[in-house]
């Protein structure tokens, strides 16, 4: 079971050293590291080059955001199954991708997930808050459901059926494409629940109180493109938000 790791990176000369070093040192061994770079200018190509492993291919030119680099590694995957490790994000332990491929061993599966920790983006042993996202039934989207979106692994046939990220969301094009990929399967994801990702706070949906707003216009945007929901399903996906946080 072939797995392709996509990282899209601008200006993580901090981070993406941890977020590559997360893959290479994964049990299951079959993988592509696609490393996506946009032409930062600053440290990130070194930081890159300084973490390298044998399984990593990097392509480094200028491109129109995040979703335009996922999209070009998504095209460019030639795994059996697709998955995303951001450049702020790591991998949460060494039997990851195993797991995943585990799940994968039945044909029938198209897709798996499971949860999330949103660290401390200067002590990531600290948990600011936890993503549990439980399995998933056909009701629960209009509900305000939905995966941790870099915890989501798909089969690559996926993309072919119902093509890649949508570029005209600049932060919401992660829950457009979960939308629209939930709402037209027949097959049931299998969800793993333990955590796979670490994700540092701060990125680029929710570093500010005016990202945060933009992201919620867009999602409002793609429910409704979607046909799924409408204002009520937005609350309910963002009060369901409150209670992953941890009080320390």
């Amino acid at each position: 079971m072939k797995i392709s790791i996509i990282t899209a990176v601008y200006k993580s000369a901090e981070t993406v050293g941890q977020a590559i070093s997360s893959v290479a040192g994964q049990s299951h061994r079959d993988i592509e590291h696609l490393i996506i770079e946009g032409a930062s200018g600053d440290d990130t190509l070194a930081a890159i080059e300084a973490a390298a492993h044998d399984r990593m291919v990097v392509k480094s030119e200028p491109d129109k955001g995040i979703y335009d680099a996922l999209n070009k590694g998504i095209r460019q995957a030639t795994g059996d199954v697709v998955g995303l490790v951001h450049a702020d994000d790591y991998l949460a332990h060494g039997d990851v991708l195993a797991d995943i491929a585990l799940a994968f061993d039945d044909p029938q599966v198209e897709a798996v997930y499971g949860d999330l920790d949103y660290v401390s983006k200067n002590d990531t042993s600290r948990v600011i808050r936890h993503w549990s996202s439980g399995s998933y039934h056909g009701d629960q989207l209009a509900q305000g459901w939905m995966p941790p979106h870099p915890t989501l692994y798909l089969r690559r046939s996926v993309f072919d059926q119902i093509g890649v990220y949508d570029t005209r969301y600049r932060i919401a094009a992660d829950y457009d494409f979960i939308l629209r990929y939930f709402s037209e399967t027949r097959a049931q994801p299998v969800y793993l629940p333990q955590v796979l990702v670490k994700m540092r706070v701060g990125g680029e949906s929710n570093r500010s109180l005016g990202r945060v707003i933009k992201k919620s216009r867009e999602d409002y945007a793609a429910l409704r493109q979607n046909q799924v929901g409408g204002i009520g399903t937005l609350l309910r996906k963002n009060a369901s938000k409150i209670g992953q946080f941890r009080m320390k």
